[in-house]
């Protein structure tokens, strides 16, 4: 009765010890498997996911991904020869940690640890890393990940965090916050706007360190029409067409105007009823054009991270020049005039965003960069942006990222929230940001950044 038991304990030896026989996988092998794009992707878009439930306003998400993507960046460079850090081509950012000479490390988990970590530090919904990570990490001790290169490679991402972190921590955020703008009533400079009659969002964010650029105002684009509604002034002009056009809106006009949407925060009113939705910020919306790209032309992960690094950084800076001018200018919105001046009932097709209007964020953030994807990946890259279909934005192509951008801008017309002018002058303003960061945070030993 005994000898069947005999028979599985020698069995079960066997089986142990043929195991304990097996080859480890060797570094070449799990680093190789480590760096699928795919899987910073996956953290990316779980920011994504983050950024969207907790409702951050456009310019406070740019600077979220901007911290996170630099984590990313800095903690993946000793992975590849070719690449250099970023410390003294951007604003007061010095050299972070270095990995441990002699040491055998799996640089693509340290760059997912250092963007996660600093991507939870820079949000509220602590629940959504908790219940993704885990699984996350997982993927690398599966791919034979020893247990003291895991443990030193999150560790090495964990203190790359905590630079970037720190960096961040002086970048003037905190002191910008609770401020409100002031209400003159003065003709032509901006009012809240309905329905929900919010105050203006970040009126300090000129106050917020740049991150590639000298100064807020570099790229200073040239002053507003004066605002003035006599009959054929350049201010009435522009009032009229999107006047106009809000009133002659083709069915794709409309597609194209909801596409390009990306309001944070939408209040909806129906009778007595009022509830928000929540969509993509601006800066998502080209990330997540970013990560199409890359995995449509086959990016290894370090192409893949540089593009979303020097993305955010024009995000980062298109959103503070833009709003420097903003609070600047203070020019008030069309339908504010339209309701007063000319017709009481138009609405605009897109809910008006709650700050002034000149210029347009989408036109300089978008122009911006379409400007680096440009630099980066290339002119004429045909792709297809179903990125947000999940979100009800539809399914759109183009034929490179400045038609992306071009499109991205004539939006803010047909949703009836920009004048002309605000269109042309943000996107000059944005490509102008663009070329500085790729003449200025160069990524690749001995070039500008390119492909």
């Amino acid at each position: 009765m005994k000898k069947p038991l005999l028979y599985t304990w020698m069995l079960a030896l066997i089986l142990l010890t043929a195991a304990g026989c097996q080859k480890s996988a060797t570094p070449a092998e799990y680093n190789a498997k480590a760096a699928d794009p795919e899987r910073y992707d996956a953290a990316l878009n779980k920011l994504t996911e983050v950024v969207i439930h907790d409702i951050f306003s456009p310019p406070v998400a740019s600077r979220i991904y901007g911290y996170a993507n630099l984590a990313g960046y800095e903690a993946l460079v000793p992975f590849d020869a070719n690449y250099e850090s970023l410390a003294g081509k951007m604003k007061r950012f010095t050299a972070g940690p270095k990995p441990e000479a002699g040491q055998e490390y799996c640089f693509p988990l340290a760059s997912a640890r250092a963007f996660l970590t600093v991507a939870r530090a820079l949000t509220f919904s602590a629940d959504f890393y908790d219940e993704f990570e885990p699984t996350f990490y997982g993927q690398y001790k599966k791919d034979g990940v020893p247990d003291e290169v895991y443990a030193r490679s999150m560790a090495y991402g964990e203190a790359v965090a905590k630079h970037i972190l720190d960096y961040a921590a002086k970048d003037s955020y905190k002191q910008t916050r609770g401020f409100k703008h002031t209400v003159t009533n003065e003709e032509g400079t901006w009012v809240p706007t309905p329905p929900a009659y919010m105050d203006a969002a970040e009126p300090q964010w000129n106050k917020i360190r740049c991150w590639v650029m000298d100064t807020c105002n570099q790229f200073q684009p040239p002053r507003p029409f004066a605002y003035s509604m006599s009959k054929g002034s350049p201010y009435e002009k522009e009032l009229m067409e999107v006047y106009e056009t809000g009133k002659n809106l083709t069915k794709e006009q409309q597609d194209i105007a909801y596409f390009w949407d990306d309001n944070a925060f939408v209040m909806n009113v129906a009778g007595h009823v009022s509830y928000a939705s929540k969509k993509m910020t601006p800066g998502g919306h080209w990330l997540a054009i970013a990560e199409t790209v890359a995995r449509q032309q086959k990016l290894g992960l370090m192409q893949t991270v540089e593009a979303y690094t020097l993305t955010s950084l024009a995000l980062a800076d298109g959103f503070i020049a833009c709003w420097d001018e903003k609070y600047r200018s203070k020019t008030v919105r069309p339908e504010t005039v339209i309701n007063k001046s000319i017709d009481p009932k138009w609405t605009p097709f897109l809910q008006t965003p709650p700050f002034p209007e000149y210029p347009s964020g989408h036109s300089t953030i978008t122009a911006a960069a379409a400007t680096v994807l440009t630099g980066l990946v290339g002119d004429n890259i045909a792709f297809t942006d179903s990125t947000e279909f999940k979100y009800g934005h539809g399914v759109r192509s183009f034929k490179s990222f400045k038609d992306a951008a071009l499109q991205a801008s004539v939006s803010r017309l047909y949703g009836g929230i920009h004048y002309r002018s605000a269109l042309d002058n943000g996107a000059a303003m944005g490509e102008k940001v663009g070329q500085w960061v790729l003449q200025k945070a160069k990524t690749r030993k001995g070039t500008v950044a390119q492909k």
